[in-house]
C-alpha cells in the first residue's frame, strides 16, 4: 500500500447545495482535490458568538493529498461565504492502494 499518510480527507460545511457545488467544482478545477462528496440536509449545532446556534448545512467530504492542503485551505477561506468556515483535515492511516493511486494521479 502507498504511504496513506500522504493523503487526507477534508471536511467543509456549506450553507446550501449551490455554495457546496461551487466550492467542489472550483476545488476540482484547480486540482486541489480528486473528489468531493456532498451530503445535504445535515443539521449542525454549534457555538457562535457566545450563543448556541443551529442551521441546515451541506457537508462536503474532499479527498486530496497532504501536499495540496495549504493551497486548498487558502482557496476555501477565500471563496467560502462564512466568516469562519469549517476546514478540518483528517490524515489517513490506510486505504486501498488503487484508490490512493487514483487520488494521486488525479492531482497531477
Amino acid at each position: 500500500m502507498k504511504n496513506a499518510k500522504a493523503f487526507s480527507v477534508v471536511l467543509v460545511t456549506a450553507p446550501d447545495l449551490k455554495v457546496a457545488r461551487q466550492l467542489a467544482s472550483g476545488a476540482l478545477r484547480a486540482k486541489f482535490v480528486a473528489c468531493a462528496n456532498l451530503i445535504s440536509k445535515i443539521e449542525s449545532h454549534y457555538w457562535w458568538q457566545r450563543n448556541i446556534e443551529s442551521s441546515a448545512e451541506v457537508l462536503i467530504i474532499f479527498k486530496t493529498t497532504a501536499r495540496k492542503i495549504a493551497a486548498f485551505e487558502k482557496f476555501i477561506l477565500a471563496k467560502h461565504p462564512y466568516d469562519t468556515p469549517e476546514f478540518v483535515v483528517l490524515s489517513l492511516s490506510g486505504g486501498a492502494e488503487r484508490y490512493l493511486e487514483w487520488i494521486n494521479s488525479s492531482l497531477k
